[in-house]
């Protein structure tokens, strides 16, 4: 008798484990889930971010390079100051390298989120936002030229 109440002690183990086992498979696959969208959610925050920047170095270059052509036009033909504080020019330049440095910084923090989340194991999308944070970049790089090199 007593191995037929063990076997049957066995049996109800056996079944209340298999439950247990498949409930804690379903948790491990929610869990999961739940990650992966907290990686997502961290991952379209950073692109937000970097938008913000991007945002930020447009509002920079053209209102340098807007108060630079502005005072360009009014001023032809005049003769230099040379007592101003700081020349149109010159302060056109400061905008479009303080644009350009902030858009820098952007880019390095976008990078350093990817890559913290690539090393947690998150499969990630392929940004809209870098071509774009480049691009702009690229453009205040012009502007920048324009503005150093235009006498």
């Amino acid at each position: 008798m007593t191995d037929d109440v063990s076997t049957e002690l066995s049996r109800e183990r056996t079944g209340l484990s298999h439950h247990r086992t498949d409930l804690s498979e379903q948790r491990t696959d929610l869990s999961h889930e739940r990650t992966d969208l907290g990686f997502q959610r961290t991952a379209m925050a950073h692109e937000r971010t970097l938008m913000a920047w991007i945002r930020t170095a447009v509002s920079l270059i053209s209102f340098g390079f807007t108060i630079y052509k502005a005072f360009d036009f009014k001023d032809a033909g005049r003769p230099v100051n040379i007592h101003e504080l700081i020349s149109p020019r010159e302060f056109a330049i400061a905008m479009i390298g303080i644009a350009l440095a902030s858009l820098v910084l952007g880019i390095l923090n976008y990078l350093s989120g990817r890559r913290m989340l690539a090393d947690e194991g998150a499969h990630l999308p392929r940004s809209a936002a870098m071509p774009a944070a480049v691009l702009v970049a690229a453009l205040g790089i012009i502007g920048l030229l324009l503005a150093l090199l235009h006498q």
